[in-house]
């Protein structure tokens, strides 16, 4: 049995990442086991995601994937690198997993394999620092570095998962070049956009179900069936203002110097955010007020929610300790049933085995799914420890 790897959030499961898993299964067998590690509680646009990691994960499961593994959130808030590294890195860290698979606008393996390897260069590289020195964000410093390069290979960078695919690419040509990529080419609806294809883009189903306060009928009916139990009993994330009270009063405890401390807040980013904290009274208006010309909202989104959970700099350095399974399959118990460099965990509790840095790992997350479930409706929704007690989904075959 053959077993492939995919990089998710899933928020919300849609039927774009249907036809992802069904098109990588058939491109590699009909008894290949999937195995997707996806965003928790918050996601990497710096925001909380629609639905809980468990619904997700449910969701997910029962719409064709095997194991679905939690990305912690030190990496799940990182950039497209942290996020790129701890995610690819737990596929490779598993042993098992022998392809990975993603979603591109490309849809050339080679054509990402090229660029990131120019991008990973000497020369693309010092040409990258050079341009952000001047005062321009990141990824327009790349687009930039590269296209001095090769304007083609410069031009997969304008598409967002193109981008990330990119990332996924590097982090393998370093650590796992024999590894076998595949990558699905993108269809239906654009990013952060609308359309008349059955295959919407996330970023507008999340504006449906912000408006309508139901899940949208464009979604894979099991999806929907998770997501409409969700609902009925309130555990669907609506932002309110004892929410964003509880966020803010955090980060008006934090002095200027613990902004040093939180990822993402080099180059006076973090002075400009603990300013913002102070000028501003909403948390929409601190991004706002923090953003420039070199640092993107999301960026700042990230930085707020890092720092309010405390989770710092080096909390997301390499790869996450073990793979946390929110939910698998018949099929996806044999996966499990394999050793790799890191542990399958399917009992919180038993985290307490895997020494210190797996446990501090395994307390942010818990924290941030405390924060997280304040979002909902009624207090029976919003008890603390919730992350401890809750144990992954089995779908029987």
């Amino acid at each position: 049995m053959r077993t492939v790897g995919i990089v998710a959030e899933y928020n919300p499961f849609h039927y774009g990442h249907l036809y992802h898993i069904r098109e990588t299964r058939d491109s590699l067998g009909g008894d290949t086991a999937v195995v997707c590690v996806m965003s928790g509680d918050f996601v990497q646009r710096g925001e909380p995601a629609s639905y809980s990691k468990f619904a997700r994960a449910e969701a997910a499961c029962r719409c064709g994937a095997d194991v679905v593994i939690e990305l912690p959130v030190p990496w799940a808030l990182s950039s497209a690198e942290g996020f790129a590294r701890g995610a690819v890195g737990t596929l490779c860290a598993m042993k098992s997993v022998d392809a990975v698979s993603f979603g591109s606008e490309s849809g050339s393996v080679e054509e990402i394999r090229h660029a990131a390897k120019l991008i990973g260069s000497s020369e693309v590289q010092d040409e990258i620092r050079t341009r952000i020195g001047s005062g321009i964000s990141y990824a327009k410093a790349m687009r930039e570095a590269l296209a001095l390069q090769d304007e083609d290979a410069a031009m997969i960078l304008d598409a967002p998962n193109n981008i990330l695919a990119v990332e996924y690419m590097r982090y393998l040509l370093r650590e796992d070049p024999e590894m076998e990529v595949i990558t699905v080419r993108r269809t239906g609806a654009g990013h952060d956009e609308h359309g008349s294809d059955p295959i919407q883009s996330a970023s507008a189903l999340r504006e449906t179900i912000r408006k309508s306060g139901l899940a949208s009928a464009d979604l894979p009916e099991e999806a929907l069936r998770v997501y409409r139990r969700q609902e009925e009993a309130g555990r669907v994330f609506q932002p309110n203002a004892d929410l964003e009270t509880a966020i803010l009063s955090r980060l008006r405890m934090l002095d200027r110097e613990r902004f040093e401390e939180f990822p993402d807040c080099g180059g006076g980013i973090g002075n400009a955010v603990y300013k913002a904290i102070r000028q501003k009274s909403t948390l929409a208006e601190i991004a706002m007020e923090a953003k420039s010309k070199a640092v993107t909202l999301a960026r700042i989104r990230r930085v707020l929610m890092n720092a309010s959970l405390n989770i710092r700099s080096e909390a997301a350095d390499g790869i996450p300790p073990y793979a946390r399974v929110l939910a698998f399959s018949e099929k996806g118990r044999e996966v499990l049933k394999t050793e790799g460099e890191i542990p399958f965990l399917t009992k919180a509790a038993d985290v307490d085995r895997l020494g210190a840095r797996a446990q501090k790992i395994f307390e942010i997350t818990s924290q941030a799914h405390d924060l997280y479930v304040l979002g909902y409706r009624g207090s029976e929704n919003r008890q603390c420890g919730q992350d401890w007690r809750t144990g992954p989904y089995l779908r029987e075959d």
